[in-house]
């Protein structure tokens, strides 16, 4: 990565989670299953570990198990979506801090699946948010992307949409504080790309590149969860935190580079094929609409971007639960064009 690690103020980070109720949801995915393990070191009275996978939560839930020394662990089976069980949660548990990673992530599957992207990604966070506010959390975290940013992808404008309703809260409420972090490409999360070239180096090839000139910005899953926490000690309310990534990476070269380093030779041992950008995919991914809207934080790494487009949509979110029930996909695309700043669907510009 072309970028000094991430250093953290590690008395901030636990003053925020020692001896409260944290409730992590997608416990048991990549994002969620390392922001477990790290919240854990901060010595936390109870951890929730809310996940719909059932395996997953089991070994997340057997790993925490082995490793605490206090902190109750609590497995939660369910989905977001389910507003009864949440509400069940937050009465029951009463969580301090709730760090939100459960999400749909793969932009090609949205593409096909746009009612299920609208109930997780924004239904499933809109119901999350309400819970929070109504039982007073102290604090938020919604785990966003730099596909959020002028959004061509239905994954990056539902989640664009969630750092809408963050603010929208943030402005309305008395006691929580409702924050997003906005980051790129995580290294090493399930289904990410360098997992994805390593399978194919041990098969013996080729590695599919989408196009030769591809860019992604990368951060390791280390340096994502502890950009969440620290973002979570520093929050006052209303902020999207966004890192300072450095330069983005070409994916042509990491291919090569990755060949090379398992000893082999690129184009001889191991051929890079271009198949083309799919739908919804960039060439490149921002972090930002505008460079102006960002200022400083107290922190060397991290950046806030300015809220200038703040909107309550809590209206527009009940009429979009609705018509993902009812509607074609092609409708529910042109719903999120009419809500989201920016979004260009896929179906609209060239992928080529």
């Amino acid at each position: 990565l072309t970028r000094e690690p991430i250093l953290l103020d590690m008395v901030q980070i636990t003053r925020s989670l020692a001896n409260k109720v944290i409730l992590v949801t997608g416990a048991g995915g990549t994002i969620g299953g390392e922001l477990t393990r790290q919240v854990l070191q901060h010595n936390p009275s109870a951890i929730l570990l809310l996940e719909n996978h059932a395996t997953s939560l089991f070994y997340q839930e057997a790993e925490l198990l082995r490793a605490t020394r206090g902190t109750r662990i609590i497995p939660l089976l369910g989905d977001i979506r389910d507003q009864a069980l949440i509400d069940r949660v937050f009465k029951e548990h009463k969580p301090h801090v709730v760090l939100h990673a459960a999400a749909h992530k793969h932009v090609g599957q949205l593409e096909r699946n746009v009612a299920e992207g609208i109930g997780n990604n924004i239904l499933g966070t809109f119901y999350l948010l309400q819970a929070a506010r109504k039982h007073e959390a102290e604090s938020f975290v919604l785990v966003s992307t730099d596909k959020a940013v002028r959004p061509t992808s239905v994954m990056g404008a539902t989640k664009r949409v969630t750092e809408m309703l963050v603010r929208g809260f943030a402005h309305k409420s008395g006691r929580t504080q409702f924050v997003a972090v906005r980051f790129g490409n995580v290294l090493g999360s399930s289904g990410s790309v360098l997992e994805i070239f390593q399978k194919q180096i041990a098969e013996g090839g080729p590695l599919t590149v989408t196009h030769r000139d591809v860019t992604r910005f990368f951060m390791t899953v280390p340096e994502a969860v502890q950009l969440i926490l620290q973002a979570s000690a520093m929050a006052v309310g209303g902020e999207i935190f966004v890192l300072k990534m450095g330069t983005p990476i070409k994916i042509n070269e990491m291919a090569r580079n990755l060949i090379l380093l398992s000893g082999l030779e690129p184009g001889k041992d191991i051929q890079i094929q271009y198949t083309g950008l799919k739908p919804g995919e960039k060439l490149d991914e921002e972090l930002f609409d505008d460079h102006n809207d960002l200022t400083d934080s107290k922190h060397p790494s991290i950046m806030i971007l300015q809220d200038t487009q703040t909107q309550d949509i809590e209206k527009q979110i009940v009429d979009l639960e609705i018509a993902s029930r009812t509607s074609e996909s092609s409708s529910l695309v042109k719903r999120l064009a009419e809500l989201v700043p920016g979004f260009t669907p896929a179906s609209l510009h060239e992928t080529n």
